[in-house]
């Protein structure tokens, strides 16, 4: 089984120019934890998730701790949340995010995604456009039934 016959085709994607308040409406809006980011001719040129969005959120120092309980109280996020609203997502997006093509294997995009704990890869053809994406719940439900594994 190939990329193509399990991604998501009808994907939704912004551009880098959006301001990381719209990302935060669209993700909600489609239940996506992460977006693909694309050019005008829909190549792919970053990736923005929900886990991005915070870490920017919060001050540099804090970010380098493994506990969210050094935070003194939730306002420095509130903050700095209000403060990367109106920015662009060039600004904090991935740059060189993790991908996968159409023709791989459906075998090899779920390694993928579990060595790297991702929730979303997206699915490019030969020459970087943007195609689709592999969400890890759909690998999930595929796998529960049996179809995964299938050649």
């Amino acid at each position: 089984m190939k990329v193509e016959d399990i991604m998501l085709k009808d994907v939704t994607s912004i551009v880098e120019d959006v301001t990381v308040e719209r990302f935060i409406t669209l993700c909600e809006r489609h239940g996506y934890s992460a977006l693909p980011i694309v050019d005008k001719d829909f190549h792919l040129v970053g990736l923005l998730s929900e886990s991005m969005v915070i870490k920017a959120s919060i001050p540099g120092y804090l970010s380098l701790m493994q506990s969210t309980s050094f935070i003194p109280d939730s306002q420095q996020f509130i903050k700095g949340l209000k403060h990367i609203l109106h920015e662009p997502v060039s600004k904090i997006m991935d740059k060189n995010p993790t991908k996968v093509y159409y023709d791989d294997t459906a075998l090899y995009v779920a390694d993928v995604i579990i060595k790297k704990s991702l929730k979303i890869v997206p699915v490019v053809d030969h020459n970087n456009r943007l195609v689709g994406i592999v969400r890890r719940i759909k690998l999930l439900s595929l796998t529960a039934k049996g179809i995964l594994e299938k050649p």
